[in-house]
């Protein structure tokens, strides 16, 4: 609990700098720190709120008829491009492999000269880009999308 109190603190007092920056040359630091807070921010709202969002999904899915009977968890993206959380899903499947899993990764590419954009999601052992392994018999069955 001490450590999100010193993060939260961390995060005011760099919005507060990044807010109060004029220049140019700072005013594009004050954008990678922006974008570093928004990540960091996404990170502690998946944390702080899966259990909320996972019910929040079960429900909404339930009301359309769409339930599932298989275990459910609400877990971060990670961005394959640069180890940034960028959101949310819902993962689902057998209780032991739920358990398992930590994050989905996404992966992005495109084909037919860029006509087509290609997102994979991956739900994986681990909160990282490295040293991870898919989760058999995992699915995403929702993408939390988070307003910044």
């Amino acid at each position: 609990m001490h450590l999100k109190k010193m993060a939260v603190v961390a995060v005011v007092c760099l919005t507060i700098l990044t807010a109060t920056v004029g220049t140019t040359q700072a005013f594009n630091f004050g954008s990678i720190l922006g974008d570093a807070l928004k990540v960091g921010g996404i990170s502690i709202l998946v944390d702080k709120f899966s259990i909320p969002l996972n019910s929040a999904i079960n429900n909404l899915l339930g009301q359309h008829g769409m339930g599932t009977s298989y275990a459910t968890k609400v877990v971060p993206i990670i961005s394959i491009g640069n180890g940034s959380y960028v959101g949310a899903a819902q993962v689902t499947g057998p209780q032991e492999a739920i358990d398992r899993t930590q994050a989905v990764l996404l992966i992005e590419g495109s084909f037919s000269d860029e006509r087509f954009r290609l997102k994979g999601l991956i739900p994986v052992n681990a909160k990282s880009i490295s040293n991870v392994s898919r989760v058999q018999g995992v699915g995403v069955s929702a993408q939390i999308d988070v307003k910044i």
